[in-house]
């Protein structure tokens, strides 16, 4: 399936970097073309920079690497070409608390990956991943052996997950299911299995199985 990375924040780039670094092929695109080119430029053939509408047109698996409130603007955009295609969604509904930490911009019981997940058109399939870490952990826990540290995923589809499960591995991590997306809730921001939630730091397989 041809993978497209929307965003080269800091979360989507490493996410591109580690996918390529794990021998995949990826799609490039941020608001401004000289990011992605440049991005591609470093990847000897792996990556290729196009614009986002060209990225959601020929990607059959889509990560949204921007913020909540934009992926809700870019759904909207690009909703009738979604139809169809699975859905990554790493947002993390946050903003600066004005007291040096952070707070959630949607009620506390609430889910960035349900409130998105009812927004896709129907064929449209969501999985909430490579949201659970900081980019800082993306990179310095990638590729660990001989236990390899997890990224947790949640998704209604089981060929959806599956497929991004795949990509979970080749970027270097285990994948370990939550459940479906109504459990998006305990992989984002404040979650009990979230780097900056319960689960505080990167952990293994093993370690994962008696948290899920």
């Amino acid at each position: 399936m041809k993978t497209a990375i929307i965003g080269l924040g800091n979360i989507g780039k490493q996410v591109a970097t580690n996918l390529v670094s794990g021998g995949q092929e990826v799609i490039v695109a941020d608001h401004g073309a000289a990011k992605a080119q440049a991005f591609a430029k470093d990847c000897a053939g792996k990556a290729r920079a196009v614009s986002v509408a060209a990225a959601v047109d020929e990607a059959e698996i889509v990560v949204f690497a921007v913020y909540f409130d934009a992926i809700k603007s870019l759904f909207a955009e690009f909703r009738d070409k979604l139809a169809g295609k699975i859905i990554v969604d790493p947002s993390n509904p946050i903003a600066p608390d004005g007291s040096g930490g952070f707070k959630k911009t949607i009620p506390a019981d609430q889910s960035s990956g349900l409130i998105l997940a009812g927004l896709l058109p129907p064929g449209a399939k969501l999985v909430k991943a490579f949201g659970t870490l900081s980019a800082a952990s993306l990179k310095s826990g990638a590729r660990q052996a001989p236990d390899p540290n997890v990224l947790f995923y949640a998704s209604d589809d089981r060929d959806a997950g599956n497929a991004v499960s795949e990509l979970i591995r080749a970027s270097g991590f285990a994948p370990v299911r939550v459940g479906g997306i109504k459990a998006s809730i305990r992989i984002e921001v404040f979650g009990d299995l979230h780097e900056f939630g319960k689960l505080v730091k990167l952990v293994t397989a093993r370690e994962a199985a008696a948290l899920v």
